[in-house]
């Protein structure tokens, strides 16, 4: 199994001015990888992919890998508008050391089922690494269907998992019920922090959500209990997540709420989101605030 347990899609931390904080995403990163999380993704959606430049990317690649050094699983979101660009970065996280990239579908044209088979089994042709599918239909406009999913399992061995975010557990339950029959081995992750027990109890192995920049603790402790089968304290984090789940709710793009939430529990960053984020106000701080409070994490 590729991917199992518990992963960050980490926020990609900003001074005021734009460019990346190198200083406070080292802290950043060793804080999830001594919580003992199992990888960490750089640039998903939370990572603000789509609004940095791919010389940007490789330049904090290189950063990522050398830091990490091993200690859990590199994967690096690599899509984009451009194929040539996403196989260019692909191509360049695997010279830097990375285990694996993570590629989102197409989006503006959503793709018809046979361009979207078509896109990224081009896309595995071309590149070594292991590749993680990430389907988010709510940004795409298209969703990577099970019969998409299960094709792609089938006849691209460097396909060797999902990040399903899609607000819908059955959507991942048929994803599984699909795809592990063909590829046993074929990891579905949910993209939803409250969905890790029913990604489990439906054949799924994990989560790749953003709550892990806040409270990965928690995290890695309902996956050992899970583990286990302790479901009391499994059940126990499952519940104090859900209450969690209300910072995404906060601010009117969920990234600027992530970025305040890790600033609140003590790591001294700029909460400055790439457009179309928006400063984070006053009263919305004091939300965040008191959903942690609330919750016994500051």
């Amino acid at each position: 199994m590729m991917f199992k347990g518990v992963y960050s899609p980490i926020i990609t931390i900003f001074k005021d001015n734009g460019e990346i904080d190198y200083a406070n995403m080292e802290l950043h990163i060793n804080h999830l990888v001594e919580a003992g999380l199992n990888g960490i993704l750089f640039f998903g959606s939370l990572g603000e992919f789509y609004a940095i430049s791919l010389e940007e990317k490789k330049k904090f690649i290189e950063f990522a890998v050398k830091l990490i050094n091993k200690r859990v699983q590199v994967i690096i979101g690599v899509g984009g508008t451009d194929i040539r660009d996403v196989i260019e970065l692909a191509n360049f996280a695997e010279t830097a050391g990375a285990d694996a990239i993570n590629i989102i579908s197409p989006y503006y044209f959503g793709p018809t089922e046979e361009a979207a088979k078509q896109y990224f089994k081009t896309i595995a042709d071309a590149v070594k690494l292991p590749i993680m599918l990430y389907n988010f239909a709510d940004r795409t406009g298209s969703d990577l269907s099970p019969v998409v999913v299960s094709y792609l399992a089938e006849n691209c061995p460097s396909i060797v998992g999902i990040k399903d975010t899609v607000d819908n557990i059955s959507h991942t339950r048929r994803l599984c019920q699909a795809v592990k029959p063909i590829r046993p081995d074929f990891s579905v992750l949910s993209g939803f922090d409250e969905y890790y027990m029913v990604n489990r109890i439906s054949g799924g192995d994990g989560v790749l959500c953003g709550l892990t920049n806040v409270v990965p603790e928690v995290f890695v402790k309902m996956h050992k209990a899970y583990e286990d089968n302790d479901k009391v304290a499994a059940v126990a984090c499952a519940e104090k997540i859900a209450s969690l789940m209300r910072i995404y709710e906060v601010t009117g793009l969920f990234i600027v709420a992530m970025k305040a939430a890790v600033k609140a529990t003590g790591l001294p960053i700029s909460t400055f989101t790439k457009a179309p984020g928006m400063d984070i106000i006053p009263e919305e701080y004091a939300k965040v605030e008191c959903i942690l409070k609330e919750n016994g994490i500051i």
